[in-house]
């Protein structure tokens, strides 16, 4: 059998950082990257989407892997001597994938704890959350907007994750200054909701619990220190 093509990179993906990336620059992810090559950015700024991109690339190559190991395990090849070759090589290709990604990912947090804690210390003074506002701004951080039923005439904000925030509570955060809405967009079309800079250093500090260790759902249990010579 050909040995499997190499990965291609993708423009971008999801990654776990991502709300945390845009929560403290105040731009999403396409934005960022878009802002980078035009090179609108400041340096800190500029390095962490620099880690970004290394962490997409990366994340590629686990999705890659992944897929033709699910592939070569679906019985769509005969169980021989060279299938077992060939899903050995791909489980070694996957894991050196993996450990890349780990590797990448701990960049991109080691940026992003760094800004993180240039935003909190601008601000020493915030007054911190309340659990239900802190839900509500973690929430419209990941992108959201205010709705009027046409028949009804209720208004409430719908966030990208589905959370729905009853519209005094917004106007609550309106007023402390947290959040701002986009006038420019109708009520009943969706008026993009989105933090201020008062809003990101709440936020930030309100989870301002530094830690250099990759998140749970990036980092691996239970795989082997032994080299891929050793599993082959």
């Amino acid at each position: 059998m050909s040995p499997a093509p190499a990965p291609t990179p993708a423009r971008r993906a999801v990654s776990p950082p991502d709300h945390r990336i845009e929560a403290v620059i105040g731009h999403d992810i396409d934005t960022l990257w878009a802002y980078r090559d035009r090179g609108i950015l400041d340096e800190p700024q500029a390095h962490l989407v620099d880690r970004h991109r290394e962490l997409v690339k990366t994340q590629t190559g686990v999705t890659f892997y992944l897929g033709l190991l699910n592939r070569l395990s679906s019985g769509e090849f005969d169980v021989d001597d060279a299938l077992f070759t060939r899903i050995g090589r791909t489980v070694d290709q996957l894991e050196d994938a993996t450990d890349a990604r780990d590797a990448a990912a701990r960049k991109v947090l080691a940026a992003l704890e760094s800004i993180e804690a240039a935003a909190a210390a601008s601000a020493p003074n915030a007054k911190p959350l309340a659990a239900d506002d802190h839900a509500a701004l973690l929430a419209i951080s990941g992108g959201a907007k205010l709705y009027e039923h046409l028949l009804t005439g209720r208004m409430s904000v719908t966030a990208a994750s589905g959370t729905r925030i009853p519209h005094a509570k917004l106007q609550r955060l309106e007023d402390a200054g947290l959040v701002v809405r986009d006038t420019d967009h109708p009520v009943h079309a969706g008026q993009p909701v989105s933090l201020t800079d008062a809003g990101r250093i709440a936020l930030l500090a309100a989870r301002r619990t530094p830690t250099t260790q990759v998140p749970k759902v990036l980092a691996r249990s239970g795989t082997s220190s032994s080299t891929p010579a050793q599993r082959r």
